[in-house]
């Protein structure tokens, strides 16, 4: 009788030799949603316990804070638009070009840079505010959408998430954005009109 060598280890197997697919701890997922909790409620929380400033910047060219604001967030809600058209090619929703990858990194960039300004403005010369309806959603909702951003980038470092959680968490980055959108520069276009 002769005895195999490595029958011993046929029924353990090693580390080198685990499955590949084995599920993440969810501590995984709680990391990048403690970020995004902490990020949102410091913005928060800094927006209203900072005094507003009345104004941070403006821009040569256009005829007020508000304007340049509207204008700045659209251009991010572009980008993010471009982000989601890139993202469904990228997940075979869409035909599309190779370099459909490419264009969604550095469109979300583009579209993070944008808005950054945005909420500078925002939380320095503002602050956070509540007394109507449409204010309060805005600033709720930007403070989140930080928030919500910061959990998804620290996601892309991730490995072995499941193949439907970075599509989520980028729908509601551009749901949020979107609503931020529609409760400041749709707002102040539909008040003032698409003016510079």
């Amino acid at each position: 009788m002769t005895v195999d060598p490595n029958a011993a280890t046929q029924n353990f197997p090693s580390p080198e030799r685990a499955p590949a697919h084995r599920r993440p701890h969810p501590a995984r997922y709680l990391v990048p949603a403690l970020a995004a909790g902490c990020v949102a409620v410091a913005l928060g929380v800094y927006g209203r316990v900072h005094d507003p400033a009345g104004t941070a910047f403006n821009l040569a060219g256009f005829s007020s804070t508000g304007a340049v604001k509207s204008w700045l967030a659209t251009t991010a809600v572009f980008f993010a638009l471009v982000q989601l058209v890139s993202a469904l090619v990228m997940y075979g929703r869409l035909p599309g070009p190779g370099w459909a990858p490419a264009l969604h990194r550095w469109s979300g960039r583009v579209a993070f840079l944008v808005a950054v300004p945005v909420a500078v403005h925002c939380l320095y010369a503002l602050g956070y505010q509540t007394y109507e309806t449409r204010v309060l959603w805005h600033s709720v909702l930007g403070c989140f959408f930080f928030g919500v951003f910061s959990a998804k980038m620290l996601l892309l470092r991730s490995e072995r998430l499941p193949g439907w959680l970075l599509p989520i968490v980028g729908g509601l980055v551009f749901v949020v954005l979107t609503v931020v959108w529609l409760t400041s520069a749709f707002w102040f276009f539909d008040t003032f009109g698409v003016t510079t």
